[in-house]
């Protein structure tokens, strides 16, 4: 096969894949439903390029008929290029909104000088959102974290917080009247990267946030991607572990009730089994081809 011929059957393969992955997490955990308006939170960035991009294209075939809008929070970075995203959103046809909002001065006034941003940069961009959702009438509110993120916050909580805890694909707003969702959580970031190079969005960088190279997530970051590299197939199968939890076999009496449990006199699928290996092993990379 010619490499130019060998190009498109790689360029159309990702691009299936992707479609594939949006759409098997958007029917397992029922993120979009018949007559759902959802609001395409889209920074500039390449994964909500690629998330917008996918739901577009998922539209046009999807078994239930939904809306899309796209909304954009300027946050009056120095230097914000504000005419990027109204072109391009004009030139797809999609409907959209644009928030001027002066967050980065007030991020720069409270926050000191070398510490980190993203707490309080959140905290404001999330209630911004959750009220323009409101405003617009939206009913889901999606988000282009995909799996490294996923990942990524695991490992923070781990590290950091002392938590078994991760994104979950779905959930409930703070404020108890929004659905957020992650149509990209099966979605692998270097895919996402390869997509946005393929058709080749016009990327924003975040100059603020995105500017501080010591943050603890670009730390975890850089261990995953070294061990991708160490270990090709290790962050499919933690990913896989993420969706077999065994609250019987971790510690928490809140999730399991160790107090009440009695031998029964039967077998028992949450006996003393800590680790098959052949098992384990077999089971998790079955999984993780499924993505």
């Amino acid at each position: 096969m010619p490499d130019s011929q060998k190009q498109v059957y790689e360029d159309n393969k990702l691009a299936k894949r992707l479609r594939r992955q949006v759409g098997e997490a958007i029917s397992d955990f029922e993120m979009i439903g018949d007559g759902d308006k959802v609001m395409v939170c889209l920074s500039g960035g390449k994964d909500s390029y690629a998330m917008l991009d996918v739901l577009l294209s998922l539209q046009q075939h999807a078994p239930v008929d939904f809306e899309l809008v796209a909304v954009n929070l300027d946050q009056k970075h120095p230097g914000f290029p504000a005419h990027v995203l109204p072109e391009y959103l004009a030139s797809r046809a999609v409907p959209f909104r644009v928030i001027e909002q002066d967050t980065y001065s007030v991020v720069k006034r409270v926050i000191p000088e070398g510490k980190t941003m993203c707490g309080l940069c959140a905290r404001m961009r999330r209630g911004i959102l959750y009220r323009v959702a409101s405003e617009i009438g939206a009913t889901r509110i999606a988000l282009g974290h995909h799996r490294d993120d996923i990942l990524e916050t695991f490992f923070l909580n781990l590290f950091h917080g002392g938590r078994l805890k991760a994104m979950p694909p779905k959930l409930v707003s703070d404020d108890g009247h929004h659905v957020v969702i992650r149509p990209l959580a099966y979605c692998r970031e270097k895919d996402l990267e390869n997509y946005a190079a393929l058709k080749a969005f016009p990327i924003i960088p975040c100059n603020l946030c995105g500017s501080q190279d010591k943050l603890q997530r670009q730390v975890v970051k850089g261990m995953l991607r070294q061990w991708d590299k160490q270990t090709p197939g290790r962050l499919e199968t933690m990913f896989a572990a993420l969706q077999r939890i065994s609250p019987s076999h971790l510690l928490d009496p809140a999730q399991f009730d160790f107090r009440g449990l009695e031998a029964s006199g039967s077998a028992s699928p949450d006996g003393d089994k800590a680790f098959d290996a052949d098992v384990f092993a077999d089971q998790l990379v079955q999984l993780a081809e499924t993505r």
